[in-house]
Parts: structure tokens; C-alpha cells; sequence
């Protein structure tokens, strides 16, 4: 992979996914989006996508032959169909469509329930986000760090929430597989110096962060001093 050239300065992206078992839940999905915005992460691109078995399979390769892996791999990649049943029907039906009009047990093809990926950019974006998501397993998180997005809201230490970048190499592989039309380097290169020193603004209807045309006139606090 090719480096990435950022000033000493700069911005650091983190990749933050909210997983399903938050998805399903709106009020769970909006507390955790609050939490980003309250701790003043910024929200460079955020998307709603569903997840095939294999995509999961790529992501969370590092894990292959750990306890958890296979189960990790079902509980990301398995069919909602509490949440999706249309959407998870007409994917299954075209994939092995059987006479007797039965859903298949299973499908190479079959989507996730939906996930929330987001970049978020702050001048210490993967520790801060690894912080406020708590530790990894939920037990765990509900003694150290109750008040924690996994204290407050994971299940279990599959369905724990969050999952967030470990370090700048993986916030920088993760950022290319969940947003493919993403340049990590342009966004250094054209837009990282005016988040920075915050020419930005938040646009409720979108979600994200937004660069603001505003010629340096009403720039919005950020808290981002460096």
C-alpha cells in the first residue's frame, strides 16, 4: 500500500463501523452518532450498507482460525430478516430459487443486516474513537467503562456495538474496503488543512461534516486546536 503523505499537523482518519445489532435499534444508532458529534469527531463520509459472507470473511481475515472467527463471520454476514425481510427474500429467490418457494438455509450471496460505516477525522481519531467505544468485551466494558458505547449497549462480545481501527495501517485498509471511491490521499492533499483549522460545518440532513464556503467568516468551533 502506498504511504500517505500528511504533515506532522494533520488530521488522523479512523474508520468506526456501527454494527448490526445497534443498526436494528434507532434509538441505539442515534445515541452512538451523538456520541461521536458530543466528543467532537468529525464525520468526513458516512454510508448504510449490507455485508455478503465473503466481504466478511476478507475483512476479518487476520482473525482466521481464532474461537470467535466463524462465529464473528455469521453473526456480520447473516441474513436480518426481521430487518431486511424484502430486501433478504428477493437476494435469496435469485440466488437458489426452489420450487417449493422456501427460503435456502444458505446462500454465497446473502447480505448483512445493515451496517453504519463512517471516516472520522480528529487529531487523535483512532485512540478517541477506541476509547469511547470501550473494551472489546462487553463484560468487561460494563465494570471498567460503563458509561462506554459497548458498557452501554453491547450485547455480547460478537454483538459488542462498534468495531473501530487499531492503528493508522489498518484505519487506512479498513477506510479503502468500506468506501472504495475514497482518496485518502486527496483528502489530505485538497481538504484535510481546512477541517483542520475548522472551515467546517455539520449538516443534520446528511449526517457528516461538510467543508463551509463561508471565505473564513462563521467558522464553527470544532474544538480541534492543535
Amino acid at each position: 500500500m502506498t504511504s500517505i503523505l500528511r504533515s506532522p499537523q494533520a488530521l488522523q482518519l479512523t474508520l468506526a463501523l456501527i454494527k448490526p445489532d445497534a443498526v436494528a435499534h434507532p434509538l441505539i444508532l442515534e445515541a452512538v452518532h451523538q456520541q461521536i458529534l458530543s466528543n467532537r469527531l468529525l464525520i468526513v463520509r458516512r454510508r448504510e450498507l449490507v455485508w455478503r459472507r465473503e466481504d466478511c470473511r476478507r475483512f476479518y481475515r487476520e482473525h482466521e482460525g481464532r474461537f470467535f472467527y466463524q462465529r464473528l463471520v455469521e453473526f456480520m454476514a447473516r441474513s436480518l430478516a426481521g430487518l431486511q425481510g424484502t430486501l433478504i427474500w428477493d437476494t435469496l429467490a435469485a440466488c437458489h430459487p426452489s420450487p417449493g418457494g422456501q427460503m435456502p438455509d444458505r446462500c454465497p450471496l446473502v447480505p448483512s443486516g445493515p451496517i453504519q460505516a463512517y471516516i472520522l477525522a480528529h487529531p487523535d481519531a483512532i485512540q478517541l474513537w477506541r476509547m469511547l467505544m470501550g473494551p472489546t468485551r462487553v463484560f468487561r466494558a460494563r465494570h471498567v467503562a460503563p458509561d462506554s458505547i459497548r458498557g452501554s449497549f453491547g450485547l455480547t462480545d460478537t454483538r459488542n456495538t462498534t468495531h473501530g481501527s487499531d492503528s493508522v495501517a489498518s484505519a487506512s485498509r479498513e477506510i479503502a474496503a468500506f468506501f472504495p471511491d475514497f482518496s485518502e490521499q486527496r483528502w489530505y492533499e485538497e481538504e484535510e488543512p481546512q477541517w483542520r483549522w475548522g472551515a467546517v460545518r455539520y449538516s443534520p440532513e446528511a449526517g457528516v461534516h461538510c467543508a463551509a464556503c463561508t471565505g473564513g467568516q462563521d467558522r464553527p468551533d470544532t474544538g480541534l486546536s492543535l
